[in-house]
């Protein structure tokens, strides 16, 4: 046999196998699901984390944080979730001369079972603070976003302190906490992580995930109330409300999440890319989507974060 036929065989093997595995995979997909009177736990598989999935809580290694020498020791990743903290720090920074903190990279593949990262999120998800003056823990981003704003920001420059303002931030605020899961959970798992396509899934979360869109795009077209278009999610202040929403659903718009911008059809949002252009030329949104990232070029990385010198020089905008 010449080297060619063992070429063509090995190709053509190959391609018979991809093409098994795609009936087998359409199968599972076709095939009906009858839920058992009892669930049991499946083996691992589906998507690239399921192997760390449970149906069980708490530390699964004895492990210790590393701390630094700042008050504010962050432990998170580039994620959505993460990103919303880090821009919200480097906010504070540019607002406030003298405040620091740390971040350090937590890697989403089991570190966050170790003994003391559950001690300071029990429910072992990124981002996860920890405030050592106070000896406060602060988890869930969202709660995060106003444990700084109340402790940091008393002229209200990133969360109003008027009553009205605030209420309408907040609101925001926990649109995006309660909604994002879908998009995450639901659109980008399915229709991005899933090994098996299940059209039935991502059409569902599809169609709730553009909903959302279309409720930013309302909001940020303005009306009688507003008097025209919305600079920022709640009017002419940037807050809080922007740093949550911007990584999720700005990022989608911009096509920098789940690949899924085309599908999606996101030139159905100009009002949204107009506000994801705003977002993305303030300093602080650039370096706090650096910090903790793990994939991009060098320089779009920061894995670990202690102080400003960290950035490269012309990222810290001169007073």
């Amino acid at each position: 046999m010449s080297q060619t036929e063992s070429k063509a065989i090995v190709a053509a093997s190959a391609a018979v196998g991809a093409a098994l595995g795609a009936i087998i995979a359409w199968k599972i997909a076709k095939k009906p699901y009858t839920p058992p009177k009892v669930w049991a736990a499946p083996k691992p598989g589906g998507s690239k984390f399921a192997s760390i999935n449970a149906p069980t809580a708490g530390a699964r290694e004895v492990k210790a944080l590393p701390k630094g020498k700042h008050p504010l020791q962050l432990y998170s990743l580039g994620t959505p979730n993460g990103v919303k903290v880090t821009i919200c720090l480097e906010e504070l920074c540019d607002l406030l001369p003298n405040f620091e903190y740390d971040a350090w990279l937590t890697m989403i593949s089991g570190e966050q079972f170790g003994s003391e990262f559950v001690a300071v999120n029990p429910n072992s998800k990124i981002p996860a603070l920890l405030d050592t003056s106070t000896d406060t823990r602060v988890f869930e981003s969202g709660a995060i976003l106003l444990y700084l704003c109340d402790k940091y920001d008393a002229a209200g420059a990133l969360l109003p302190r008027e009553p009205l303002a605030r209420a309408e931030v907040v609101c925001w605020l926990m649109w995006q906490m309660a909604s994002a899961p879908y998009v995450g959970g639901g659109f980008g798992h399915f229709y991005n992580y899933a090994n098996v396509k299940n059209q039935y899934a991502i059409d569902r979360f599809t169609m709730e995930t553009k909903r959302q869109l279309d409720v930013l795009e309302k909001q940020l077209a303005g009306d009688a109330k507003s008097g025209g278009p919305r600079r920022y999610i709640c009017g002419d202040q940037y807050t809080v409300a922007d740093m949550a929403i911007y990584p999720w659903y700005g990022k989608i718009v911009q096509g920098k999440l789940y690949g899924a911008a085309e599908f999606l059809s996101v030139s159905d949002y100009p009002q949204v890319a107009r506000w994801c252009e705003t977002m993305a030329a303030r300093p602080a949104v650039q370096r706090g989507n650096m910090v903790n990232r793990t994939w991009g070029t060098k320089e779009e990385q920061l894995k670990n974060r202690h102080s400003r010198a960290d950035f490269p020089g012309h990222m810290y905008p001169k007073k």
